[in-house]
C-alpha cells in the first residue's frame, strides 16, 4: 500500500491557528461508513447521534507544559527542550534543538537557573535523556517555565494555555493533546450522561510520534511510536455490558481507538488493565471494539488518516475530505469534526 494513496491537496488557510471562543461550536461533518453519504452539521449535535445504552470513551490524558527554553551553561546558545517521557529517578527523554549542540555532559539552564538538566545519554532523530536538577515540585517548576508543545503546523501563541486540554484532562503525560476531545464543554457532556449515553473515560498518553510523518513508501514498513495506556476494571465492565447489551461504543479521537483496539485485539474483551501499545490502524484492518468514531481531520499521509480510512474506506474518507476542502472546513487540531459511523436513513 503506497503512501501517496492517503495523500490529500490542502490549502494553507485551512489549517486551523486558534481555537474557537466556544469550543462546542466548531462544524461536525456526518460521515456514513458504509454508503459515504455526507451531513453537516455543528458540533454541539452530537448528542442527536448518540442513544441511551451508548458508550462514549474518551481519553483523559493531560498534556504537559513540556516545552522549555534555556541556554547551555557554557557559551550561552538558546537551546530548545521538549520533554517526551520521564525515565526515572528525575531523567527525561527530550527533543532538543539544535541537537548537534547538546552532548553528553553539557548542561542545558532555564529560567535563571530554576531548572538545569545535564545531557547524560543521546539517542537518534535529535533525541537526547536529560537528568533533572532543581529544588522544589518539578511538576510546579514546569508549569511555571514551560509551554504548551503545540504541533509545527500551527504559527499564533496560544494565549490560553488551558485550550490545549480538554474540560476533562486529569492524568499528566501527554507530549500532543487527544484534539478530537477538544470540542467538548462540560455541559455538552452532561447532556450526553442525561440522555442515558455512559460517559467513560481511558487514558493514553500521546507521544511526539503523533507528529512524526512516514517516510517510507509502503506503509507496511512503517514502524508505529509506541504509547502508555490504562482501562479502569470499572470502564472494561461498562464496555462489555454495551457490546452485550447490542449498543454503540464510541470513541472520542484516534487515541480512544487505538486503546480500545489494543485490548480487545490482546484480551478479546475488555477488562482492567495498561501497558504500551504500537498498534498500527490501516485499511484491512478488522476492527473488533468500536462502532462510531468521532475524529479531527488529519494530515496528508498520516497514520491516523490511515485508521479513519481503515474504519471506513480510503474513497469515502478522501472524498470527504475533498468536500471539507470545498466547504473550507477547519483542519487539524484547532479544526472541525469528523462522525463515522453507520446511520439509519
Amino acid at each position: 500500500m503506497n503512501i501517496e494513496e492517503f495523500n490529500y491537496e490542502l490549502p494553507q488557510e485551512l489549517i486551523a491557528q486558534t481555537p474557537l471562543k466556544d469550543r462546542s461550536s466548531s462544524r461536525l461533518m456526518v460521515v456514513d461508513k458504509k454508503t459515504g453519504f455526507i451531513k453537516h452539521d455543528t458540533f454541539k449535535n452530537i448528542v442527536s447521534y448518540l442513544n441511551k445504552g451508548d458508550t462514549l470513551v474518551l481519553n483523559d490524558t493531560k498534556v504537559l507544559p513540556a516545552r522549555l527554553i534555556g541556554e547551555k551553561t557554557d557559551t550561552k546558545a538558546v537551546i530548545e527542550v521538549l520533554l517526551l517521557k520521564e525515565l526515572e529517578n528525575n531523567t527525561w527523554e527530550a527533543l532538543t534543538k539544535p541537537a548537534k549542540r547538546i552532548k553528553v555532559g553539557t548542561i542545558v539552564s532555564f529560567g535563571n537557573g530554576i531548572l538545569k538538566a545535564e545531557c547524560i545519554g543521546i539517542k537518534e532523530e535529535g533525541i537526547r535523556t536529560f537528568k533533572m536538577i532543581y529544588n522544589g515540585i518539578f511538576m510546579e517548576i514546569l508549569d511555571k517555565l514551560g509551554t504548551m508543545p503545540l504541533p509545527p503546523y500551527i504559527h499564533e501563541k496560544l494565549t490560553d494555555q488551558s485550550r490545549y486540554q480538554t474540560v476533562y484532562a486529569k492524568n499528566l503525560g501527554s507530549a500532543a493533546a487527544p484534539t478530537a476531545g477538544l470540542h467538548f464543554t462540560k455541559e455538552l457532556l452532561k447532556e450526553i450522561s442525561e440522555k442515558g449515553v455512559n460517559v467513560c473515560y481511558i487514558t493514553l498518553h500521546v507521544g511526539l510520534g503523533t507528529f512524526r510523518p512516514v517516510e517510507v513508501t509502503n506503509i507496511k514498513d512503517h514502524h508505529m511510536h509506541t504509547e502508555y495506556y490504562e482501562m479502569t476494571k470499572e470502564v472494561a465492565n461498562i464496555l462489555n455490558e454495551t457490546k452485550k447489551n447490542g449498543h454503540k461504543i464510541i470513541s472520542v479521537g484516534t487515541t480512544s481507538t487505538r486503546t480500545l483496539e489494543t485490548v480487545m485485539t490482546k484480551y478479546g474483551t475488555f477488562k482492567e488493565c495498561f501497558g504500551n501499545t504500537d498498534i498500527f490502524i490501516y485499511p484491512g484492518y478488522e476492527f473488533k471494539a468500536i462502532d462510531m468514531q468521532i475524529t479531527n481531520f488529519h494530515l496528508p499521509k498520516s497514520t491516523l488518516i490511515m485508521l479513519v480510512s481503515a474504519f471506513a474506506t480510503r474513497d469515502i474518507i478522501l472524498n470527504a475530505y475533498k468536500e471539507a476542502v470545498k466547504e473550507k472546513y477547519r483542519f487539524f487540531s484547532f479544526g472541525d469534526a469528523m462522525l463515522i459511523g453507520e446511520f439509519d436513513d
